[in-house]
């Protein structure tokens, strides 16, 4: 595929930075278990709920302060009329109040698997076991900790440092019941960037896991360092019955009158996504978008009651992709890992029976690669969620071939998470295995709660014609877009312009309608003038039986501009030279995108396997030009 250099849409997409607003608000009753709570609503529910700039509440019509330099995740308060709610049409006769109508919020998933699931386990971790009423009955008391030992109050940011120990599983249902807002840090993060994110944040509480404690340590004696006014809470998680977090749970009140949103527009987590320390990033969910979300998510995946659930994805990333919020939903059990080999992964399957997993391509590229004695049979389907990053095709077919059911999903920390699913065909069953898996690594359609997906050119807004050849920008619009970058309006109005969240992906859109990935913008190759897809590259290099893992990035050339040069990492006794690679892809790609350099080495990794490309092109960029010119 030939494209014009011009057509590459820059080399730079549009930036993403972040929103504010405030909680503050009454306590609002909610029994004991699950029923639809008994809210208060403003007189214009009708209409979306402005946020303010100010930590605290202000009345209707009031102004908000001057100094900004306080944003905080709450919103402003509202006119009540508790017993008549809002008239929406006289004549209709049509109103919206209590008794038809409350703000949607994946709170309401854990009350009801309390009621309708309380006996069953809901988080197994080692020997642990607990069921949904004692889960539920622990976030509820941990809200009340949070609430009434440490004031925390709608709308404040409460922080986690933690893999996917249970406690970080409850916190996604704790810390929304106290009204606040979670925000859970990658946990390969350094104490500068912690202390960064911290800052930005504004977090009142900081949950720390026992093993990355130094690290939280070291990130609050930072904060402390820069002057900043007021430091957040520490407390501590651990696998032990001694630590801070059960401390809560055994001292906290048992009763707690959970603070259900006020508008479904309230913020409910805070996400942090690529950025520097010295502008982070901070994409803000609120309670509608995750619901959502998560019921579009349940239904993409084919997760039904009761089901079985091993965590291999970050609770960290998007929210572990939605998930903590949707096994509850549908009453199954969560097998938390705090970490994991291909090993684990085959043992926790047969001991827990598990029906679903998910993970990014690496994770699916660790299972097929695992030596033949860390396998054991599945105890039937496991269904496995994919994104993160393209899958190559190869991989895909030995999944398939191991017995996994694998579910192609793409989506962004702007979008909650997963945004597309490549949805399957019948007809397609019956297609050779090779082509099946080259139609499964497309990216697909939006899901039921997006509005919509395009592909467009991003300087004319029109949308690409569906041939699979030329390609734009991917676009979102719809209830699962992020409210915005917290701290940074302009940047958020930036990312939605023109009405369409801008990814900076590139793609094509193939004459069924279905969306494939190109690449990132800043990852596609320009040589000679004509634009290579690294994506493309990467697939057939892994199709190599010798190669493991596969990157492919620009080298600066004095002639062609740019060269694809491959990194490469092999598998365990397997052998192949920089030649044969190269030939390899000659014989399978046009010429010009077949790579002219490749390096055998590990590849670097992010905690949620995707490849660190931007180190690579560091190192392609420092290895020069390939091509000697006579001014070289």
């Amino acid at each position: 595929m030939r494209i014009a250099a011009a057509f590459a849409f820059h080399r730079v997409f549009h930036q993403r930075s972040s929103i504010s607003g405030s909680i503050r608000s009454n306590l609002q009753h909610q029994p004991r278990y699950y029923s639809i709570p008994q809210l208060d609503y403003p007189n214009h529910l009708a209409r979306p709920r402005a946020f303010t700039l100010s930590p605290s509440c202000h009345p209707r019509g009031s102004s908000p302060p001057a100094d900004l330099g306080s944003l905080s995740l709450a919103g402003g308060g509202g006119e009540v009329d508790e017993e008549d709610g809002e008239v929406l049409d006289m004549e209709a006769g049509t109103v919206r109040c209590a008794a038809n109508y409350a703000p949607l919020s994946p709170i309401s998933f854990i009350e009801r698997a309390a009621a309708v699931y309380g006996d069953r386990a809901a988080v197994v971790y080692g020997e642990r076991r607990r069921t949904w009423r004692e889960v539920r009955d622990r976030c509820v008391r941990v809200a009340a900790a949070l609430a009434t030992r440490f004031g925390v109050a709608r709308g404040d940011v409460v922080a986690v440092l933690s893999p996917n120990v249970p406690a970080m599983y409850e916190l996604h249902f704790a810390v929304p019941m106290a009204g606040a807002v979670l925000c859970t840090f990658n946990t390969r993060h350094d104490a500068a960037m912690v202390s960064a994110l911290l800052k930005h944040s504004g977090a009142k509480v900081f949950f720390v896991e026992s093993e990355l404690l130094d690290v939280g340590r070291a990130a609050l004696k930072r904060l402390a360092e820069s002057n900043t006014a007021t430091l957040p809470v520490l407390l501590t998680i651990s696998d032990t019955d001694s630590d801070d977090y059960e401390n809560l749970v055994k001292n906290a009140a048992s009763q707690f009158d959970i603070r259900w949103p006020v508008s479904e527009l309230d913020p409910i987590t805070l996400n942090y996504t690529s950025g520097t320390t010295s502008r982070p990033k901070g994409v803000v969910y609120n309670h509608r978008g995750a619901y959502l979300n998560t019921i579009a998510s349940v239904l993409a995946y084919d997760i039904t009651t009761m089901p079985t659930y091993l965590w291999t994805v970050p609770m960290f990333h998007s929210n572990g992709w939605n998930l903590p919020w949707g096994v509850a939903m549908q009453g199954g059990t969560n097998v938390c890992l705090r970490r994991f080999t291909a090993k684990v992964i085959f043992d926790s399957i047969a001991r827990h029976k598990v029906t679903h997993m998910g993970g990014a391509p690496t994770v699916l590229n660790m299972i097929v690669n695992a030596p033949a004695a860390d396998r054991k049979p599945l105890p039937g389907p496991v269904r496995v969620m994919t994104g993160g990053a393209p899958p190559p095709p190869r991989v895909l077919f030995a999944m398939e071939e191991h017995g996994f059911v694998v579910y192609h999903m793409y989506g962004l920390t702007e979008t909650y998470g997963p945004a597309t699913v490549c949805t399957w065909m019948p007809e397609w069953d019956a297609l050779p295995a090779e082509e099946r898996a080259q139609l499964k690594a497309r990216q697909g359609f939006h899901h039921i709660a997006m509005q919509d997906v395009d592909v467009k050119n991003p300087d004319t807004m029109k949308s690409v014609p569906y041939d699979g050849q030329m390609v734009g920008e991917v676009m979102f619009r719809g209830n699962t877009v992020m409210s915005g970058y917290y701290k940074d309006i302009n940047a958020t109005k930036e990312s939605m312009a023109g009405g369409w969240l801008h990814t900076g992906d590139l793609a094509v859109r193939h004459p069924d309608g279905y969306i494939q990935l190109k690449d990132r913008g800043k990852d596609i190759i320009i040589s000679g003038g004509e634009n290579i897809s690294s994506i493309e590259v990467e697939s057939v290099i892994f199709s190599h039986p010798a190669v493991l893992e596969a990157a492919v990035v620009a080298r600066p050339d004095d002639y062609w501009g740019e060269t694809p040069c491959a990194f490469v990492k092999l598998k365990d006794s397997a052998s192949a030279t920089e030649a044969q690679i190269i030939s390899f892809c000659r014989e399978r790609l046009p010429h010009y995108m077949a790579p002219k350099t490749v390096v055998f080495e590990d590849l670097p990794k992010t905690s949620t396997g995707k490849t660190q490309k931007f180190v690579l092109r560091e190192k392609a960029r420092a290895m020069g030009s390939l091509t000697k010119t006579a001014n070289s």
